[in-house]
């Protein structure tokens, strides 16, 4: 949905529904994301946050497959404005954990996977359009030592693709790298140093310019054009960054925020026995919970899963702690603890005041394993709820 103001688009990702094949990704869109868009925008686009697996493409090769895609979101009304490009194998269902990161900026099946996505949007969208596709923070944090200069390398050869496929077809794709919780960029400022040491330096800007024929100082203007961040706000609050601090941060080394992920965390404000006893019903097996918790002095500690943090010598009593565990963003509260919707609530102003993106989308991909106490109602019907409550929040 547009928004007033130039606030940009508001959407809601795919990824919460079932996508590994393109007849779950073709039910997603024909079901509650058209019955989201009954409720919220009937008569205009509603924005489509896409979401296929390397499994769904690998479908989508087949053109009729394509034209398929295409006409449901013509039909639908569904504005395809951007695409998470961060899971390439299932998302639901099975054990996820680490292994959403995978293949990570290492590896060529991730640029292949990144370019096969933009290539499609490309085609899903009118000339002219701006879209952000979001993906790994190149890679889970104990791969990524060592390999700075190859992810690197192989983010430049996708941007390459970007800049040669809005020269073909006038659609302007952008890479939005999403910094996460015990992953190689995982703080704003390390994600500031990478970019300006690796994706933003002269080297950066030589290698492009070979790749698109172009000058130097022409690929230095290509490069935040066609990557930059996607700030996932459930991420930024589990790492205690500073709402403002952080997105002043990112425009001073004018890293472009392509797309900002509207997600709430888990925080208990002091840890006890009542709260570590509470936590235990949110450690599931499917995905990553990373905790970490901070001391009266200031001083944090990671653990890369909820299990971790709770198993013996583990987590500190008397600390704060917040959990990546996406939880509704219209909660302020849960019955053992409070969320992060403060630090969202922010985010959320800033962005009112002065535009960090121009894509919004909120992510909340835990429904189905959410304690059944938290779900009320249909899936659709909690979506509707969270995007009107971000509507309020950027309008009142």
């Amino acid at each position: 949905m547009k928004l007033p103001a130039d606030l940009g688009s508001l959407t809601y990702c795919l990824n919460i529904h079932p996508t590994q094949s393109w007849a779950e990704a073709r039910a997603a869109l024909t079901g509650p994301v058209a019955a989201v868009k009954a409720n919220l925008s009937p008569d205009a686009l509603f924005g489509a946050g896409l979401r296929f697996s390397a499994e769904t493409m690998e479908e989508l090769s087949d053109p009729g497959k394509r034209s398929e895609l295409a006409a449901i979101l013509r039909e639908g009304g569904l504005d395809p404005l951007t695409m998470n490009g961060f899971p390439y194998g299932p998302f639901h269902g099975e054990r996820v954990k680490e292994q959403v990161y995978l293949p990570d900026w290492r590896a060529a099946e991730r640029v292949a996977y990144t370019t096969a996505l933009a290539d499609l949007l490309a085609e899903v969208n009118p000339e002219g359009a701006l879209i952000s596709l979001s993906t790994v923070p190149c890679s889970f944090r104990p791969n990524g030592g060592g390999a700075e200069a190859e992810m690197a390398a192989n983010m430049i050869a996708a941007v390459a693709h970007m800049v040669e496929l809005e020269r073909q077809t006038g659609r302007h794709v952008a890479i939005a790298v999403e910094p996460e919780p015990c992953c190689f960029l995982e703080t704003i400022e390390e994600t500031v140093a990478y970019f300006r040491d690796y994706l933003f330096s002269a080297e950066a800007a030589s290698q492009l310019a070979k790749f698109s024929n172009v000058t130097p100082g022409a690929a230095a203007k290509l490069l935040p054009r066609h990557l930059g961040l996607c700030y996932d706000v459930c991420h930024a609050a589990v790492e205690y960054e500073d709402p403002a601090a952080s997105i002043a941060m990112l425009r001073d080394a004018d890293i472009p925020v392509h797309k900002l992920q509207l997600s709430s965390a888990l925080r208990v404000a002091s840890g006890t026995d009542a709260a570590r006893n509470a936590l235990v019903r949110f450690n599931e097996p499917t995905y990553l919970h990373q905790l970490i918790a901070r001391d009266d002095n200031g001083a944090l500690t990671r653990y890369s899963d909820l299990g971790e943090a709770l198993a013996p010598g583990g987590v500190q009593n008397g600390d704060e702690w917040r959990v990546h565990f996406h939880v509704p963003v219209f909660l302020e509260t849960l019955p053992e603890f409070d969320t992060t919707q403060s630090f969202l609530r922010e985010i959320l102003a800033i962005h009112r005041k002065a535009p960090i993106s121009p894509h919004l989308e909120v992510e909340t991909y835990t429904w189905d394993v959410l304690p059944d106490d938290l779900v009320a109602g249909s899936v659709e019907d909690a979506v509707t709820r969270e995007l009107e409550w971000v509507m309020v929040e950027l309008t009142s």
